[in-house]
């Protein structure tokens, strides 16, 4: 597999981030880079700057790395020591005055900085900075630009390392997956009684032999529940699973090991031999959906061509355009995976927003589109890894409708 070059999580020194930081700022033709949090309330700074506080964070701290020479923080004076795990110069403030020329000085000479901030919100995912303090950034004469390429750089490309364990998680998750829908089918053949909570538990359970852990889930759905996109079976709602119903199971997980990064599936089947032609003809074109947009991805790698996220939205929802059921399929393409089943990386998306970050090399989404109607709905999901000049389904893909 050949990945883009990417250093292996927590095996090198924040100095060293810190250039390769200063090597992306200038490639993006930025200045700087412009870290802020207070409470806590912005995660990717920590994740990308690689660091824990020296100390409790109840006042506002800045860091700046500009794309030449030496970062300076500015900390409050009754926490000092708060950025002392990051290199470069420590600067202080204490009243709202100070604070505010105490900026202007740190950003004095810069004309674009970046932030953890998305205009009109369109990447939520980066948008972290509050309209406040945007408003008082500009107040020092610069220009906001989202950190959502720089983030996506050092967020979301998987190091060798991840990638196996991406790969060791599908192979379970598939197996759990088969076993499942097998569980249904021999309930099924005994006449036995089982439920969509039933399956859930089944996979749960499953997921803990394996040594595996995800933050909720599975969806496990039958008949109208599956046009839900986000149902989930609980002990107060759930149904039972019946012949001749249309069954929709999303699954996801990841090994129970640091840096791990998630696998996501969906799968469906039909509770009987012979399912009608209504589900066959939507799998049909959800699967045609499905593949035009692996495709498009996969065209792109091979020829080096740049490929946003919105595009390969749009090769996927145009497919079911041509066949009348794009007003069915009402949420984004797929979301970009890692460490958290929807990362920070680019999002397959022009419909819930316009996402036109690069699919770089290192990076995973998901591809999962559905039509949803009223009485049932189908959705198809596999994962896709960038490496170079190669684009990778990392796990099975579903060719037809199940018999169960």
């Amino acid at each position: 597999m050949n990945f883009q070059s990417n250093k292996p999580l927590l095996l090198y020194t924040n100095l060293m981030r810190i250039d390769d930081i200063q090597q992306a700022l200038r490639a993006e033709g930025l200045d700087a880079w412009l870290f802020f949090d207070h409470h806590r309330r912005d995660p990717l700074a920590y994740r990308v700057l690689r660091f824990e506080p020296a100390q409790s964070v109840t006042r506002r701290w800045y860091y700046l790395v500009p794309a030449h020479g030496t970062p300076i923080a500015l900390v409050h004076k009754i926490e000092p020591h708060v950025l002392d795990p990051l290199p470069g110069e420590k600067r202080q403030y204490a009243g709202w005055q100070q604070q505010r020329e105490s900026l202007k000085g740190l950003l004095k000479g810069l004309q674009v900085v970046a932030m953890q901030y998305s205009p009109l919100c369109a990447v939520p995912y980066v948008s972290n900075v509050d309209a406040g303090t945007a408003e008082l950034i500009r107040t020092c004469g610069v220009e906001l630009k989202s950190s959502a390429n720089l983030v996506q750089l050092f967020e979301a490309r998987w190091s060798p390392a991840q990638y196996e364990m991406h790969k060791e998680a599908g192979r379970k998750v598939d197996a759990i997956r088969r076993a499942a829908f097998q569980e249904v089918s021999s309930a099924l053949a005994a006449g036995s009684p089982i439920s969509e909570l039933d399956i859930k538990q089944f996979i749960l359970h499953a997921f803990e032999t394996e040594g595996m852990v995800t933050d909720h889930g599975p969806i496990v759905a039958v008949n109208a529940n599956a046009a839900n996109p986000h149902y989930e079976p609980t002990a107060e709602h759930h149904s039972p699973i019946r012949h001749g119903d249309l069954l929709l199971i999303d699954l996801w997980a990841k090994l129970n090991q640091s840096g791990a990064v998630y696998y996501d599936i969906t799968w469906t089947g039909y509770c009987g031999a012979t399912p009608p032609d209504s589900m066959l003809n939507v799998f049909a074109a959800v699967a045609g959906a499905r593949d035009a947009a692996i495709s498009c991805v996969q065209s792109a790698a091979s020829q080096g061509r740049e490929l946003r996220g919105f595009e390969v939205d749009d090769a996927c929802r145009n497919h079911l355009r041509k066949l009348g059921l794009a007003d069915h399929f009402f949420h984004r393409t797929g979301h970009s995976i890692g460490e958290e089943v929807h990362g920070n990386g680019v999002n397959i998306d022009n419909y819930e927003t316009h996402d036109d970050r690069l699919i770089i090399p290192g990076v995973c989404f998901s591809v999962e589109p559905g039509v949803y109607l009223h009485d049932f709905g189908i959705r198809s999901e596999v994962n896709v890894f960038r490496a170079g000049s190669a684009a990778e389904v990392t796990g099975e893909i579903q060719p037809n409708l199940l018999r169960l």
